[in-house]
Formats: C-alpha cells, sequence, structure tokens
C-alpha cells in the first residue's frame, strides 16, 4: 500500500519526502531525492495530524527523530494510517512476546542475585547493567515502547530502576541482606569480642566491598571490628586462615593483635603482621637470599651515633660542609650555633641526631636518586633543596656503608625490594583478604606495598579500620589524604563509621569532638558516649597546681586506676614526678609524650606543657626545606596536626583531664578550649 502527496501538496510544502509505502515490516520513506527506510523495530509512535487542506503523517524515532510526510489528501492518509496501524500493532503483540521472554530471564537473573547469600559489591553492578543493555540490545523493539505492554512493563521498569539507580537498588538490597545476617548470626556478634558488638560495628564488619573503610573516634572498638572481621571472614567460610593478613604499624600493636585472635578465635593460622615482616617473608619467598634487618633499625642509640660521627667528621675534613651546615641550622631551623667547631658541640650534636635521623628516613623512604628527588622539588626552593641534599648524601653513603658492612637491609630497603618482586611476579600473593589497623598512619611506600600486593591478586580485598582525627605522624611520612581520598587511593567501596565511644565520658568526648572538628577540613562523624560525665571532667590548671592535684588524686584514686601524665616532649616532664615514687607511692603514675601514648588508656590523665614557644603545644616547628619536599605536604588549616595531637591527649582519659598551662605564657589552645567552654580553675 502506498500514499502519495498531491502535486500542489508537494509545491507548497517543499519537503524532501512525498510519498511512503507500507512494507512487510516498516515504512519506507521517499522524495525525488531522498529515501528513508523506517523497519518496525525503530518505530517509536506514528502520528496522523490535519492540516488546514491537507494530511501529514510523523514517524517518531529513538534519539528524538522525527520523519514526516506533508501534502498527502486528508482521507487517503486517514486510510493508510489505518492500515499502518492494524499491521504495525500485530507485529508489536508479536513482539512483546519476544520481548516479554527476554526480560523475564534478566528479572530472574536480578531475582537470584537479590536473594543470593552474600553481599552484592558495587564493582559487581557494572556487569549487571551491562547484561541489562545486552538484553535490551537483544529486543525486536525499541525500549521506549515497553512501558506499553502489558506483559513486559513490570519487569522493564525492575530493570530501568537496576540502570538508573543502580547504587540506590545495591544499597537496598545489601541492607535487607545486612539485617538478614545481624538476626541469623546474633549470636556471633554477641560472644566474638568480650562485650556484645552494637549495631554500627556489626554492619561495618559484614560489609562486604572490594574495599572498606571503617572511620572511627578514640576508644569506639577499631581493633575489636578487625578481629571480628576475621572471624566473620572463617565463619561465613569466605576464607581460609591462610587467606586472611592482618596488619600493625608496630611490633607490639601486632602482638596485641595476635593475643586477641588467640583469645577470640583460637588456635587458627592467622598471624598479624607488621608491614616490615610482610615485607620480609614476600623477600624470602620470592628470593634466593634471605636478607637480614640491619641492628641499626632497633638500637636507636647506635643509629645516632653513627650519624653524629660521620656528620662530625664532614665538618671537621670539609669546610664547605661545615659552612654549609652552619648555615641550614641558623637560617632554616633558627637554631643558635657557638663559634669555631660548631659541630664538637655535645647538646648541639644531641639535638641534631634526630632530626638527621629523620632526613635520612624521608630520603629512604623516597628510594630514588638524587636527581630524581631534586627534581620533586619546586623551581623556587629547588636550588635550596639541591644543596641540602648535597650535606646529606655523605650521611647517606655512611649508612648504605654501614648496611652493606652489616650485610642487612633498612625497613625502606626491605619494602623497596617487596614492591620489586612482587612487580616482577616472584611471588604468589596468598591471601584474599588485607586487614589494616590504624589506617591513617599509612605512607605512600606502605601503601605501594598494598596496591602491589592486590594488583598481584585481583581479588584480594582491603578492610581497613582508622582515624583521621588521630592523624599524628606525618613527622614519619604517613600521608593523611591516603585516608580522606580512601576511594580515589584503593577503590570504589565502602565508608563506615562507629558512632559509639566505650573509653571517655561525654563531656570529655563533647570537648575533643568539636576541637579537633574546629579543623573544617577533618571528616564530620558521630561519637556517643555511654556515661555522661560533669563539666569539670575537663578542667584547665595552673602548671604550678600539679602537685596539689597529685596530692587530692592521692585520696580518692584507687591503687589499680591508671594516671598518665602526657606532654609534647620528653623534657617536658614535670619535676615534681622525680619525688612521686615516695611522695604518691600509691599513685599508678606514668609519665610518656602524646605520640607515646597513642593506643593508651586511663583513668585519669594530665596534660602537661600547655604554653607557647619553640618548645611549647601547639609547636613551632621549623620545617627544613628537606621535610617540606619529602614529607606529605600539610594542611591549610593553622596546627592541623598539633590539634589532632591534643585530640589523641584528651581521649585516653575514661573520667577526668587536666591540662596545665603556664598563665605567664598561655597556649592558643586554652583559649579554644574556653571557646568550648572548658573551666578556667585556680586550683584542683
Amino acid at each position: 500500500m502506498e500514499l502519495k502527496a498531491t502535486s500542489l501538496g508537494k509545491h507548497l510544502a517543499q519537503h524532501p519526502y512525498n510519498r511512503v509505502r507500507l512494507l512487510h515490516a516498516g515504512v519506507e520513506v521517499s522524495g525525488e531525492k531522498h529515501e528513508y527506510l523506517i523497519p518496525f523495530n525503530q518505530l517509536i509512535q506514528v502520528r496522523c495530524k490535519r492540516g488546514i487542506v491537507w494530511g501529514e503523517l510523523e514517524f517518531e524515532l529513538p534519539d528524538e527523530k522525527v520523519v514526516r510526510l506533508h501534502g498527502t489528501e486528508w482521507q487517503e492518509t486517514q486510510r493508510f494510517y489505518h492500515y499502518l496501524q492494524q499491521a504495525w500493532q500485530q507485529w508489536s503483540a508479536e513482539m512483546s512476546a519476544v520481548s516479554a521472554g527476554v526480560l523475564q530471564q534478566q528479572v530472574e537473573h536480578i531475582q537470584r542475585i537479590e536473594q543470593q547469600d552474600k553481599w552484592f559489591k558495587k564493582s559487581e553492578l557494572g556487569k549487571l547493567q551491562q547484561q541489562i543493555r545486552q538484553s535490551f540490545g537483544a529486543l525486536p523493539m525499541p525500549v521506549a515502547r515497553l512501558d506499553e505492554f502489558d506483559n513486559c512493563r513490570d519487569d522493564y521498569q525492575l530493570c530501568q530502576q537496576w540502570l538508573q539507580h543502580g547504587l540506590r537498588s545495591v544499597g537496598q538490597r545489601n541492607q535487607q541482606w545486612t539485617e538478614r545476617m545481624l538476626e541469623t548470626y546474633h549470636d556471633f556478634f554477641q560472644t566474638i569480642e568480650s562485650s556484645p558488638l552494637n549495631d554500627s560495628q556489626s554492619r561495618a564488619v559484614v560489609n562486604g566491598e572490594d574495599s572498606v573503610l571503617v572511620l572511627a573516634g578514640a576508644g569506639s572498638g577499631k581493633t575489636s571490628v578487625l578481629v571480628a572481621r576475621a572471624g566473620w571472614l572463617l565463619r561465613r567460610q569466605e576464607a581460609e586462615p591462610g587467606q586472611i593478613l592482618l596488619l600493625a604499624f608496630g611490633r607490639q600493636a601486632a602482638e596485641e593483635m595476635n593475643e586477641r585472635i588467640q583469645e577470640r578465635l583460637g588456635s587458627v593460622a592467622i598471624q598479624a603482621k607488621t608491614f616490615h615482616a610482610l615485607a620480609l617473608q614476600i623477600i624470602q619467598q620470592g628470593n634466593r637470599k634471605v636478607p637480614a634487618i640491619s641492628k641499626l633499625e632497633t638500637d636507636s642509640k647506635a643509629r645516632r651515633a653513627l650519624l653524629i660521627t660521620h656528620w662530625q667528621q664532614q665538618c671537621t675534613e670539609k669546610k664547605t660542609q661545615a659552612k654549609g651546615w652552619r648555615q641550614w641550622l641558623i637560617e632554616e631551623l633558627e637554631w643558635d650555633v657557638p663559634e669555631g667547631d660548631f659541630w664538637q658541640d655535645k647538646r648541639l650534636a644531641e639535638r641534631l641526631a634526630g632530626r638527621l635521623e629523620r632526613w635520612l628516613g624521608l630520603m629512604r623512604m623516597h628510594g630514588g636518586s638524587q636527581a630524581e628527588m631534586i627534581e620533586q622539588a619546586d623551581e623556587e626552593i629547588r636550588d635550596l633543596f639541591s644543596k641540602r641534599i648535597r650535606l646529606m648524601a655523605p650521611l647517606l653513603k655512611a649508612w648504605k656503608g654501614a648496611l652493606k658492612d652489616e650485610g642487612a637491609v633498612d625497613f625502606s630497603g626491605l619494602i623497596h625490594q617487596a614492591v620489586h618482586i612482587l612487580e616482577k611476579g616472584r611471588f604468589v600473593s596468598p591471601w584474599k583478604h588485607i586487614l589494616v589497623d590504624e589506617f591513617q598512619d599509612i605512607s605512600p611506600q606502605r601503601a605501594q606495598l598494598l596496591a602491589a600486593l592486590r594488583k598481584q591478586n585481583k581479588q584480594t580485598c582491603l578492610f581497613a579500620v582508622g582515624d583521621d582525627w588521630q592523624a599524628i605522624y606525618r613527622f614519619s611520612g604517613a600521608e593523611l589524604t591516603l585516608t580522606t581520598a580512601f576511594a580515589e587511593n584503593f577503590g570504589e567501596g565502602a565508608q563506615c563509621a562507629l558512632d559509639t565511644t566505650y573509653r571517655f565520658n561525654e563531656r570529655i568526648g563533647e570537648v575533643a569532638n568539636r576541637f579537633v572538628q574546629q579543623n573544617p577540613h577533618q571528616l564530620k562523624k558521630p561519637l556517643n558516649s555511654l556515661s555522661k560525665g560533669n563539666k569539670k571532667s575537663v578542667v584547665i590548671l595552673p602548671h604550678e597546681q600539679l602537685e596539689s592535684l597529685l596530692d587530692k588524686l592521692s585520696g580518692y584514686a584507687k591503687p589499680d586506676e591508671r594516671i598518665l601524665v602526657l606532654a609534647r616532649y620528653h623534657h617536658l616532664k614535670p619535676e615534681v614526678l622525680s619525688k612521686a615514687a615516695t611522695r604518691w607511692p600509691k599513685l599508678a603514675l606514668e609519665f610518656m609524650t602524646i605520640h607515646a601514648s597513642k593506643g593508651q588508656q586511663a583513668e585519669y590523665v594530665i596534660i602537661a606543657g600547655l604554653h607557647e614557644g619553640n618548645d611549647g603545644f601547639p609547636a613551632v616547628a621549623r620545617e627544613s626545606v628537606l621535610e617540606d619536599v619529602l614529607l606529605p605536604q600539610p594542611e591549610d588549616f593553622p596546627d592541623a596536626e598539633e590539634r589532632r595531637l591534643l585530640y589523641v591527649a584528651l581521649t585516653r582519659a575514661k573520667h577526668q583531664v587536666w591540662l596545665l598551662q603556664d598563665r605567664e605564657r598561655p597556649s592558643v589552645f586554652v583559649e579554644h578550649l574556653q571557646d568550648l567552654g572548658v573551666p578556667l580553675q585556680k586550683k584542683p
């Protein structure tokens, strides 16, 4: 059947199409120079319109494309439209049955996913959406028409929901599965730790994404979640013990974690390791020669003596070296340097030893050549940085020489070797799950080791717990953005939060949380306390009142209640503590730096040294250009890391915190704390 425009209609319309012909399963629209074939499987809608005299047919195609035919006689247009509709609707009814079958198969696959007894990962969503698109591509009619047919509508809408709102659908499905798991395994969550896991802890444990970061404040049970996660993987048979790797940042932390695993999970073949122990294991299996770890890494006294000896030797033998070091210490660090052979000054040497350790460590962590390090510096400081690198070069050479003489490697060299072995494919990772504690302390070098492990075994899942509010190790290379930008660095996954602290009372929590969140760059997270406390749970006192405070504490603190005295530096240990053993023999008093107190807790905490100045708190640290280049960039907020350090100090306490200030030169933190309602008292 065919429909043509009239001669006058063709003349007036001036349109490229003036004829349409009905085919077996489509129409052909043509003109003098143009021809367009429209099969029914591309036709979305046909409209018949009447102008003043003539008729018009409009054919709607995908992507909002329209083909029109003008200038046809109206009655002929209606007749053609009637026959076309009959043919098209009959074809559509047949094709809807075929489409319904294709959609039904796809919906059954979605339902199997919704009902399967495991977490549905975001990484699997892409595959499902690709399958849905392939199913749509296999349909004999345009997808846009499926809503017209009763036998297709519901299944099509479900598929569209997973396409257009996939993440929401995944979230709803996983929430339902999680509720089922919490109910089914209620006994597990009640008994896996010494006290039952709360709701947020349990939900974090069962999260099955490829990359999971659990952010949690102090005392909220991060390590409990890590141990429970290992138990969950075993209970659900998602991994054998040998397929689970637990990582901690220090030997003591690893030992404590192993004790908890032994206590909670029994004798299972899961062994928490440090990153260095992991690197050593990789090298042992991937190399014929097994390296020994240098004794210098564990003997700080010998390490500092080696560096100072070679520093003094360089200054003695080479005037240019001595001149360069004098400039460095005076111009950058603003130290008072004695005239003459300043390198022989014992106090100066002792003070510099720690800096030399740090600078050497940063250069070793970088791992590149001196030229590569210099290239990393911005142009405006490159010349100065180059001078500093040349001053450090003899010490780096001496360090490497000492390692060679010992036939050993240092920690940085250990990780570099392990990464190299992984990249060369000489170690096959057995681990399906890597669990990391205190993730906020991770450095780019350790992150590189994790990345190499996961690249070598693409099925490896990463589960990390940490607290960006306790990130206080930038000076040793820890990079906070590896935590705050977790997804960008370790892959799209999930971020969970633990919302309850089991350590400190509500008042201590309120002060500590509000104080650290005065920095708008800190990630926000809830942290509720189980006990109330009172307004005087956090108090500011004059530092000369410490002896009176300890007198009062001796009257009510029990012998088994711990009292921590904390300060920013070792040399700020209050003198009154030298007589504590006899003056207050029943008090369980301990002094340590705030950095050393991380992971500790006590009934009472006294924070000393809240004064301004070079050894104050916050510290007025003079960073060398060497640190400017080789360390992660500091945050754009005053005293950001020092603020987190005070948060760590405050949150060691269960019941009470006293902050000791120097009234003659108070720390800026005192004013900030007063703004939060912390009372200022003259006496304890």
